[in-house]
């Protein structure tokens, strides 16, 4: 009864710029560290950026100045400020939480991904 929905995907010239938005909804009882990924076809899923709830955040070196991972703790929310986009950035970009439920369960959930297409 946890899941992550994620929005703020669409088609943006090279040097454009979009904001997804993640959030998790449910028999939450604590979220520990959040994060993007994204998986373009015939590609690995990579690691895009992490954030932790202590506010610590990662970087890919490949998005490193470009992109900013933030959260809201009270709304169960992850964002993704993604500033001078490159076509290699087009992918499906999917954000995570490392959730404990009600029933203190603990494992990492999956949003089911939002398409993010860059144009040159």
């Amino acid at each position: 009864q946890v899941q992550l929905v994620e929005s703020g995907g669409g088609l943006v010239q090279a040097g454009g710029s979009l904001r997804l938005s993640c959030v998790a909804s449910g028999s939450i009882s604590r979220i520990n560290d959040m994060g993007w990924y994204r998986q373009a076809p015939g590609k690995q899923r990579e690691l895009v950026a992490t954030i932790t709830s202590g506010g610590s955040t990662n970087n890919a070196d490949s998005v490193k100045g470009r992109f900013t991972i933030s959260r809201d703790k009270a709304k169960n929310s992850v964002y993704l400020q993604m500033n001078s986009l490159k076509p290699e950035d087009t992918a499906v970009y999917f954000c995570y939480a490392a959730i404990t439920d009600w029933g203190g369960f603990y494992r990492d959930y999956w949003g089911p991904g939002t398409q993010v297409t860059v144009s040159s």
